[in-house]
């Protein structure tokens, strides 16, 4: 393994703790691919974004943790109404009401 992709490593470990995009990305990965893998993927995924900023300088701009939950809450949404379909079901959001005690 060579230097860059030590330091690439290093840098999605510490992805764990970040409020951000990639944080939050990270500790999705880890929770479906397990600890090493998921840094591997981000690794890539960072060396990438570091690529496209020197050979186009494209700005990486950070959408936060919320941006990344909510777009993976309307993914799924939309997985499950993608099977639904299949199945010939619909799906309908449930309403909020309030329950008294």
């Amino acid at each position: 393994m060579n230097r860059t992709a030590t330091a690439f490593r290093i840098a999605a470990s510490t992805l764990r703790r970040s409020d951000s995009y990639l944080g939050a990305q990270f500790r999705h990965f880890r929770t479906r691919l397990g600890a090493p893998k998921a840094i591997t993927a981000m690794a890539h995924k960072l060396a990438v974004l570091f690529y496209r900023m020197l050979r186009y300088g494209q700005e990486y701009v950070d959408r936060g943790q919320q941006f990344y939950e909510d777009k993976y809450r309307q993914q799924q949404i939309a997985l499950l109404n993608r099977q639904a379909a299949q199945l010939g079901l619909v799906v309908t959001p449930a309403t909020s009401q309030a329950v008294s005690v």
